[in-house]
């Protein structure tokens, strides 16, 4: 029996979140809070999977770009993954949204191989690395001066269409959008400029003693010089300024020059996420 998620179902979801921490080989985007309270607050449009009255799986929806991003599907037994999809999709369809997100993480074989046969791609591979922010001081190469500061939507557009290879998402954001964004206190933006040119940014987000760097990139015409160093060795001077102990960045497995960038630097990694899309319906 599948249902909307009651507040009796809290205590057994709970249990079946802590199950999902207890091993990498589970991991799926899911729930943050671990208690049923927390639970009661956070939850938004949830579904439980009940085998003989007890909680066996769960599956949820939130708002995520142009579709619904899924908590899990999370289950005990991979026999109710599929059915959890199916809900979850029926009720997608409910709302008229056309497009899935499932975020397992690289571990996750049995989930993502029962997301593959239920017709969702993958799309690419997200690796996190963490590191004190300590001992990270390249300056830039002669001739760039790295500012803070949002140098304007049209500037940005046209800095991050030159800088990113396969990550399109910014590009469709309103001159609106990009202003609030960027207004908010918790995100610093660093441009590398040689002469009056953008040649590079990195973006910081910043959120308790942590500092995570959700976006750095460089023109294809100015990598290799270490523009890229220099920027994030700027992102964690200015993660110790704010007073983080932790500096957390990203890369897709696309890009290369990152990943081997981090990896250079002594960054660990912590963990590696699958993002999965299914159309649901032809776009208009």
């Amino acid at each position: 029996m599948i249902r909307p998620v009651a507040r009796q179902d809290l205590p057994g979801l709970v249990r079946l979140l802590r199950w999902m921490d207890a091993s990498p080989e589970r991991g799926v985007l899911a729930p943050e809070a671990r208690d049923p309270e927390g639970l009661a607050e956070e939850l938004e449009d949830g579904l439980v999977l009940l085998r003989e009255g007890e909680v066996a799986g769960y599956v949820g929806l939130y708002p995520f770009w142009d579709g619904a991003a899924l908590e899990g599907p999370l289950a005990y037994g991979r026999e109710d993954l599929f059915p959890l999809l199916q809900a979850a999709e029926a009720r997608a369809s409910e709302l008229l949204l056309e497009r899935l997100y499932a975020f397992p993480r690289e571990e996750n074989r049995t989930l993502r191989e029962v997301l593959e046969e239920a017709g969702y791609d993958l799309l690419h591979l997200t690796y996190f690395f963490v590191k004190n922010p300590g001992g990270l001081d390249y300056p830039p190469p002669q001739g760039v001066v790295i500012r803070r500061g949002f140098p304007g939507p049209g500037v940005y557009r046209e800095l991050y269409r030159e800088s990113e290879e396969g990550w399109a998402l910014r590009l469709k954001w309103t001159d609106e959008e990009l202003l609030e964004h960027f207004h908010d206190p918790q995100v610093h933006l660093l441009v590398a400029y040689r002469g009056d040119r953008p040649v590079g940014m990195a973006e910081v987000e910043l959120e308790d003693k942590e500092a995570s760097v959700a976006y750095i990139g460089v023109i294809p015409e100015a990598r290799g010089q270490g523009i890229g160093r220099s920027l994030l060795s700027e992102a964690a001077r200015l993660a110790q300024k704010k007073g983080a102990s932790l500096l957390r960045v990203r890369a897709h497995d696309h890009e290369k020059g990152a990943l081997e960038l981090y990896r250079g630097l002594g960054f660990s990694l912590e963990e590696a996420v699958a993002t999965y899309a299914k159309e649901l319906r032809a776009r208009r």
